[in-house]
Protein backbone atom coordinates (compact mmCIF):
# COMPACT_ATOMS: atom_id res chain seq x y z
CA UNK A 1 0.00 0.00 0.00
CA UNK A 2 1.01 3.65 -0.15
CA UNK A 3 -0.39 7.25 0.16
CA UNK A 4 -1.32 10.11 -1.76
CA UNK A 5 -3.40 13.02 -2.63
CA UNK A 6 -6.35 13.10 -5.63
CA UNK A 7 -5.68 15.32 -7.77
CA UNK A 8 -9.13 14.93 -9.88
CA UNK A 9 -11.85 12.78 -9.81
CA UNK A 10 -13.70 12.38 -12.90
CA UNK A 11 -16.64 9.68 -14.34
CA UNK A 12 -15.92 7.11 -11.02
CA UNK A 13 -12.07 7.62 -11.34
CA UNK A 14 -9.99 9.01 -8.73
CA UNK A 15 -6.06 10.20 -9.52
CA UNK A 16 -3.94 9.61 -7.00
CA UNK A 17 -0.75 11.96 -6.61
CA UNK A 18 2.02 9.73 -4.78
CA UNK A 19 5.78 9.97 -4.78
CA UNK A 20 5.94 11.78 -8.85
CA UNK A 21 3.34 9.50 -10.00
CA UNK A 22 -0.06 9.66 -10.84
CA UNK A 23 -1.84 6.33 -10.62
CA UNK A 24 -5.86 5.87 -11.91
CA UNK A 25 -7.49 4.42 -9.28
CA UNK A 26 -11.55 2.89 -8.33
CA UNK A 27 -13.07 3.42 -5.02
CA UNK A 28 -13.55 0.41 -3.04
CA UNK A 29 -17.23 -0.96 -2.88
CA UNK A 30 -16.83 -0.11 1.13
CA UNK A 31 -17.07 3.25 0.17
CA UNK A 32 -20.29 3.42 -1.54
CA UNK A 33 -21.56 1.16 1.39
CA UNK A 34 -20.72 3.71 3.18
CA UNK A 35 -21.82 6.69 1.78
CA UNK A 36 -18.25 8.03 2.21
CA UNK A 37 -17.19 9.87 -0.84
CA UNK A 38 -13.63 10.65 -1.66
CA UNK A 39 -12.75 14.72 -2.65
CA UNK A 40 -10.34 15.84 -4.44
CA UNK A 41 -7.26 17.04 -1.81
CA UNK A 42 -8.15 13.76 0.17
CA UNK A 43 -4.69 12.08 1.96
CA UNK A 44 -5.58 8.12 0.90
CA UNK A 45 -4.23 5.10 1.21
CA UNK A 46 -4.39 3.02 -2.12
CA UNK A 47 -2.64 0.08 -3.67
CA UNK A 48 -0.95 1.41 -6.46
CA UNK A 49 -0.29 -1.69 -9.66
CA UNK A 50 2.57 -1.47 -11.72
CA UNK A 51 0.02 -0.19 -14.94
CA UNK A 52 -0.44 2.57 -12.65
CA UNK A 53 -4.07 2.19 -11.77
CA UNK A 54 -5.00 1.30 -8.48
CA UNK A 55 -7.89 0.60 -5.39
CA UNK A 56 -8.55 3.39 -2.66
CA UNK A 57 -8.20 1.97 0.77
CA UNK A 58 -8.88 4.51 3.28
CA UNK A 59 -9.08 8.15 3.17
CA UNK A 60 -7.28 9.94 5.91
CA UNK A 61 -8.56 12.21 8.27
CA UNK A 62 -9.29 16.10 6.68
CA UNK A 63 -8.90 19.47 8.11
CA UNK A 64 -12.04 20.61 6.45
CA UNK A 65 -14.23 20.05 3.53
CA UNK A 66 -16.79 21.34 1.31
CA UNK A 67 -19.77 20.24 -1.12
CA UNK A 68 -20.07 22.55 -3.89
CA UNK A 69 -17.45 22.56 -5.30
CA UNK A 70 -16.14 18.96 -3.66
CA UNK A 71 -12.77 19.10 -2.06
CA UNK A 72 -10.93 19.03 0.89
CA UNK A 73 -7.88 19.86 2.91
CA UNK A 74 -8.25 23.57 1.64
CA UNK A 75 -5.84 25.85 3.83
CA UNK A 76 -7.65 28.78 2.25
CA UNK A 77 -9.86 29.71 -0.63
CA UNK A 78 -8.71 32.59 -3.33
CA UNK A 79 -12.03 34.60 -3.98
CA UNK A 80 -11.37 35.59 -7.64
CA UNK A 81 -13.77 39.06 -7.73
CA UNK A 82 -13.70 41.99 -10.43
CA UNK A 83 -15.45 45.26 -10.69
CA UNK A 84 -15.46 44.62 -14.55
CA UNK A 85 -17.11 42.70 -16.30
CA UNK A 86 -18.72 40.33 -14.39
CA UNK A 87 -19.18 42.54 -11.83
CA UNK A 88 -18.75 40.55 -8.39
CA UNK A 89 -21.81 40.85 -6.11
CA UNK A 90 -20.02 41.67 -2.59
CA UNK A 91 -22.64 39.69 -1.15
CA UNK A 92 -21.48 36.38 -2.53
CA UNK A 93 -18.14 37.16 -1.50
CA UNK A 94 -19.15 37.32 2.14
CA UNK A 95 -21.23 34.26 2.09
CA UNK A 96 -18.11 32.16 1.00
CA UNK A 97 -15.81 33.60 3.83
CA UNK A 98 -18.67 32.75 5.92
CA UNK A 99 -18.80 29.11 4.97
CA UNK A 100 -14.64 29.07 4.75
CA UNK A 101 -14.60 30.56 7.67
CA UNK A 102 -17.12 28.06 10.07
CA UNK A 103 -14.65 25.38 8.36
CA UNK A 104 -11.60 26.90 9.35
CA UNK A 105 -10.43 27.47 5.98
CA UNK A 106 -8.50 30.86 5.38
CA UNK A 107 -9.80 33.50 2.73
CA UNK A 108 -7.46 35.90 0.31
CA UNK A 109 -9.82 37.96 -1.80
CA UNK A 110 -8.27 38.97 -5.46
CA UNK A 111 -9.00 41.80 -7.58
CA UNK A 112 -8.50 40.82 -11.07
CA UNK A 113 -9.34 42.93 -14.41
CA UNK A 114 -7.80 45.88 -12.75
CA UNK A 115 -6.22 46.58 -15.92
CA UNK A 116 -9.79 47.54 -16.45
CA UNK A 117 -11.68 49.14 -13.50
CA UNK A 118 -8.87 49.28 -10.46
CA UNK A 119 -11.36 47.60 -7.80
CA UNK A 120 -11.22 50.26 -5.57
CA UNK A 121 -14.80 49.40 -3.60
CA UNK A 122 -14.21 45.76 -3.62
CA UNK A 123 -10.34 46.38 -2.63
CA UNK A 124 -10.59 48.96 0.39
CA UNK A 125 -14.00 47.00 1.53
CA UNK A 126 -12.14 43.19 2.14
CA UNK A 127 -8.70 45.28 3.17
CA UNK A 128 -10.47 46.64 5.93
CA UNK A 129 -12.24 44.05 6.92
CA UNK A 130 -8.79 42.51 7.93
CA UNK A 131 -8.50 39.79 4.85
CA UNK A 132 -5.56 39.64 2.93
CA UNK A 133 -6.39 41.73 -0.57
CA UNK A 134 -4.69 42.05 -3.67
CA UNK A 135 -4.84 43.51 -6.74
CA UNK A 136 -3.88 41.43 -10.17
CA UNK A 137 -4.55 41.85 -14.16
CA UNK A 138 -4.07 38.25 -15.50
CA UNK A 139 -3.46 40.29 -18.79
CA UNK A 140 -0.82 42.73 -17.78
CA UNK A 141 0.87 40.51 -15.37
CA UNK A 142 -0.15 42.89 -12.58
CA UNK A 143 0.10 41.54 -8.85
CA UNK A 144 0.59 38.17 -10.03
CA UNK A 145 3.65 37.96 -8.00
CA UNK A 146 2.17 39.29 -4.63
CA UNK A 147 -0.71 36.76 -5.36
CA UNK A 148 2.13 33.76 -5.74
CA UNK A 149 3.79 34.89 -2.21
CA UNK A 150 0.17 35.13 -0.58
CA UNK A 151 -0.47 30.89 -1.75
CA UNK A 152 3.12 30.15 -1.49
CA UNK A 153 3.52 26.54 0.40
CA UNK A 154 -0.60 26.22 0.76
CA UNK A 155 -3.41 24.30 -0.44
CA UNK A 156 -5.69 27.32 -1.99
CA UNK A 157 -8.89 26.79 -3.91
CA UNK A 158 -9.55 29.19 -6.82
CA UNK A 159 -13.17 30.36 -7.16
CA UNK A 160 -15.40 32.76 -8.12
CA UNK A 161 -17.57 34.30 -10.94
CA UNK A 162 -17.91 32.63 -13.67
CA UNK A 163 -16.19 34.77 -16.57
CA UNK A 164 -13.92 36.56 -13.87
CA UNK A 165 -10.49 35.20 -14.65
CA UNK A 166 -9.98 32.01 -12.29
CA UNK A 167 -8.17 30.10 -15.53
CA UNK A 168 -6.49 32.90 -16.86
CA UNK A 169 -4.79 33.81 -13.20
CA UNK A 170 -3.80 30.56 -13.30
CA UNK A 171 -1.87 30.32 -16.63
CA UNK A 172 -0.15 33.51 -15.23
CA UNK A 173 0.78 32.05 -12.04
CA UNK A 174 2.15 28.82 -14.68
CA UNK A 175 1.78 29.10 -18.22
CA UNK A 176 2.28 25.30 -18.14
CA UNK A 177 -1.04 24.60 -16.39
CA UNK A 178 -2.42 25.74 -20.11
CA UNK A 179 -5.92 25.89 -19.02
CA UNK A 180 -8.90 26.79 -21.21
CA UNK A 181 -10.52 30.20 -20.73
CA UNK A 182 -13.62 31.98 -22.34
CA UNK A 183 -14.96 35.36 -23.28
CA UNK A 184 -17.54 37.42 -21.13
CA UNK A 185 -20.50 38.06 -22.77
CA UNK A 186 -21.15 41.83 -22.20
CA UNK A 187 -25.00 41.43 -22.71
CA UNK A 188 -25.17 38.69 -19.69
CA UNK A 189 -22.19 40.51 -17.73
CA UNK A 190 -21.09 36.58 -17.16
CA UNK A 191 -19.41 34.20 -18.70
CA UNK A 192 -19.28 30.26 -19.75
CA UNK A 193 -17.93 27.74 -17.66
CA UNK A 194 -14.56 27.19 -18.65
CA UNK A 195 -14.07 24.62 -15.38
CA UNK A 196 -16.42 21.69 -15.05
CA UNK A 197 -14.61 20.13 -12.34
CA UNK A 198 -12.24 20.25 -9.15
CA UNK A 199 -8.57 19.46 -9.85
CA UNK A 200 -5.53 19.95 -8.37
CA UNK A 201 -2.27 21.66 -9.89
CA UNK A 202 1.09 22.09 -8.58
CA UNK A 203 2.42 25.22 -8.84
CA UNK A 204 5.49 24.21 -7.32
CA UNK A 205 6.33 21.25 -4.68
CA UNK A 206 4.71 22.95 -2.08
CA UNK A 207 1.86 24.87 -3.41
CA UNK A 208 -1.13 23.25 -4.67
CA UNK A 209 -4.02 25.06 -6.51
CA UNK A 210 -7.44 23.79 -7.08
CA UNK A 211 -9.35 25.22 -9.87
CA UNK A 212 -13.20 25.02 -8.91
CA UNK A 213 -16.26 25.66 -10.83
CA UNK A 214 -18.11 29.17 -10.64
CA UNK A 215 -20.21 30.57 -7.66
CA UNK A 216 -22.94 28.85 -9.45
CA UNK A 217 -21.40 25.52 -8.14
CA UNK A 218 -20.24 27.00 -5.39
CA UNK A 219 -23.75 27.68 -3.94
CA UNK A 220 -24.54 26.74 -0.22
CA UNK A 221 -27.17 24.64 1.20
CA UNK A 222 -28.77 27.06 4.64
CA UNK A 223 -27.65 23.72 6.46
CA UNK A 224 -23.81 25.00 5.62
CA UNK A 225 -24.48 28.37 7.13
CA UNK A 226 -23.25 28.12 10.99
CA UNK A 227 -26.09 29.11 13.26
CA UNK A 228 -27.08 32.22 13.67
CA UNK A 229 -25.93 33.39 17.28
CA UNK A 230 -22.21 32.20 15.64
CA UNK A 231 -22.49 34.30 13.01
CA UNK A 232 -21.07 37.65 14.27
CA UNK A 233 -17.39 35.68 14.94
CA UNK A 234 -17.54 35.30 11.12
CA UNK A 235 -17.35 39.23 10.42
CA UNK A 236 -13.81 40.15 12.43
CA UNK A 237 -14.63 43.96 11.37
CA UNK A 238 -17.62 43.40 13.92
CA UNK A 239 -15.41 42.57 16.68
CA UNK A 240 -13.94 45.71 17.78
CA UNK A 241 -17.54 47.22 18.10
CA UNK A 242 -19.69 44.41 20.14
CA UNK A 243 -18.67 45.10 23.43
CA UNK A 244 -20.23 49.01 23.29
CA UNK A 245 -23.23 47.19 22.56
CA UNK A 246 -26.07 47.90 24.89
CA UNK A 247 -27.55 44.23 25.39
CA UNK A 248 -25.29 41.60 25.63
CA UNK A 249 -27.61 39.81 23.46
CA UNK A 250 -27.45 41.93 20.80
CA UNK A 251 -27.67 40.71 17.05
CA UNK A 252 -26.51 43.90 15.36
CA UNK A 253 -29.69 43.76 13.31
CA UNK A 254 -31.39 47.18 14.51
CA UNK A 255 -32.13 49.28 16.99
CA UNK A 256 -30.58 51.71 19.42
CA UNK A 257 -27.22 51.07 21.56
CA UNK A 258 -26.10 48.83 19.17
CA UNK A 259 -22.04 49.08 18.80
CA UNK A 260 -21.83 47.74 15.29
CA UNK A 261 -24.86 49.88 13.88
CA UNK A 262 -23.08 52.95 15.17
CA UNK A 263 -19.67 51.68 13.66
CA UNK A 264 -21.62 51.44 10.10
CA UNK A 265 -23.04 55.28 11.10
CA UNK A 266 -19.48 56.28 11.31
CA UNK A 267 -18.02 54.73 8.27
CA UNK A 268 -16.00 52.18 10.54
CA UNK A 269 -17.66 49.38 9.00
CA UNK A 270 -18.33 49.41 4.88
CA UNK A 271 -22.65 49.40 4.64
CA UNK A 272 -22.37 46.60 2.34
CA UNK A 273 -20.56 44.05 4.90
CA UNK A 274 -23.33 44.68 7.47
CA UNK A 275 -26.01 44.26 4.58
CA UNK A 276 -24.65 40.96 3.99
CA UNK A 277 -24.63 40.40 7.94
CA UNK A 278 -28.49 40.87 8.15
CA UNK A 279 -28.93 38.61 5.14
CA UNK A 280 -27.06 35.49 6.07
CA UNK A 281 -28.63 36.26 9.77
CA UNK A 282 -32.29 35.76 8.27
CA UNK A 283 -31.18 32.89 6.11
CA UNK A 284 -29.47 30.86 9.02
CA UNK A 285 -32.63 32.21 11.20
CA UNK A 286 -34.63 30.24 8.57
CA UNK A 287 -32.78 26.72 9.13
CA UNK A 288 -33.52 24.51 11.96
CA UNK A 289 -30.81 22.97 13.85
CA UNK A 290 -31.97 19.40 13.63
CA UNK A 291 -31.39 20.32 9.50
CA UNK A 292 -27.48 21.52 10.45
Amino acid sequence: MAEGTIIKALSGFYYVHSAGTVYTCRARGKFRHGKLSPLVGDRVVFTPLEDRTGALDEILPRINQFIRPAVANVDQLVIIVSQAIPVTDPFLIDRIITVAASRGCGCVVCVNKCDLDSGDDLFDTYSAAGYPTVRVSAETGEGIDQLRRLISGKVSAFTGNSGVGKSSILNALSPSFALDTGEVSEKLGRGRHTTRHVELFALDEDTLIADTPGFSSFDTEGADLCRKEELVDYFPDFAPYTADCRFPDCAHLKGRGCGVLEAVAQGKIRPSRHASYVRLYEQASAVPDWER
